[in-house]
């Protein structure tokens, strides 16, 4: 692991996918940006809920670590997209690319950069 204990992690994982939203809620101007950016939010949270959950089955530890936590990721944008699309949300292609991208850059992001600092403090240890 990375030294980053599993709730901060979910944390983390939970402010990224806020974050994303509250971005595209106030890039459109919103009337509410608050409430407008949960209801964005709400499909991915339960992506990465769902994600966690398989990687605690598979891999029986949370997804912490850079090659455990792709899956969360993936998740995250998957299941997120195929949520708005059944509840009639857009899921336009650009919308898409943009998710996967912003997704995977902050949650694979937070990861690597608390990798970077865990092996700096063993290497000077």
């Amino acid at each position: 692991m990375v030294g980053v204990k599993w709730p901060i992690a979910a944390v983390l994982d939970v402010v990224m996918i806020l974050v994303f939203a509250a971005i595209g809620r106030a890039s459109h101007h919103e009337a509410s940006p608050v409430l407008d950016a949960c209801g964005t939010a709400w499909p991915f949270l339960a992506g990465a809920a769902a994600g966690w959950v398989l990687v605690l089955a598979v891999r029986r530890e949370p997804p912490i670590a850079l090659v455990a936590s792709w899956p969360v990721w993936l998740l995250t944008v998957g299941v997120g997209m195929a949520v708005r699309h059944v509840t009639g949300r857009g899921v336009a292609v650009s919308f898409v690319i943009v998710a996967t991208l912003f997704l995977g850059l902050f949650m694979m992001g937070w990861r690597a950069i608390a990798l970077l600092l865990a092996r700096r403090r063993t290497a000077t240890a």
